[in-house]
Parts: C-alpha cells; sequence; structure tokens
C-alpha cells in the first residue's frame, strides 16, 4: 500500500501535500525506564582472592626450592662419583 493510501489522500500531486502524521506516546505514558545497576553479591572477597593466590604463590616458590636442593644434591653425588671414577683410572694408568 502507498501511503497516499494509508492516508486517505488519494490523487496527491506531491509528497508535500501529504498531511503530517506524527507517532506520540502510548495514553498514559510510557512505564519507567529501570537503569539501576542490581549486581548481586556473590562470590570470594578481593581479599580472599588475594590471599588464595599469594598462598598458592608462596606454596610454589616452596617447592621449587625443595626441588633445587634435590637437584643440587644429586649433580653434587654425580660429580664426586665421576671424580673418584677419574682419580681410580689414573692410579690404574
Amino acid at each position: 500500500m502507498t501511503e497516499a493510501v494509508i492516508r486517505n489522500k488519494p490523487g496527491m500531486a506531491s509528497v508535500k501535500e501529504m498531511p503530517i502524521l506524527q507517532d506520540g506516546p502510548p495514553p498514559g505514558g510510557f512505564p519507567p525506564v529501570r537503569f539501576a545497576r542490581r549486581i548481586p553479591n556473590k562470590g570470594p572477597s578481593a581479599v580472599a582472592i588475594f590471599l588464595t593466590a599469594f598462598g598458592a604463590f608462596t606454596w610454589g616458590m616452596y617447592q621449587v626450592g625443595k626441588g633445587n636442593k634435590v637437584r643440587r644434591a644429586l649433580t653434587e653425588e654425580k660429580y664426586s662419583a665421576l671424580h673418584y671414577l677419574i682419580a681410580l683410572h689414573c692410579l690404574s694408568c
């Protein structure tokens, strides 16, 4: 359907002759718009997250330190055995 038929003005020569039709608010107005932020207080607090992360980091560094001590002891044992074997080899020459 054309605009002229919708507005009951058949035979118009120009668009400028069309009557102005503007939408308005519904009777009684529009309902109020909810714009307030309603964020639920769920989950751990920032302090709890920070303390948990700090604890995990501290425990991980402790485990790395223990692993370094074991690795250092194994390396020292390997070199010690190598030095003794070299000394025995030189004595038999």
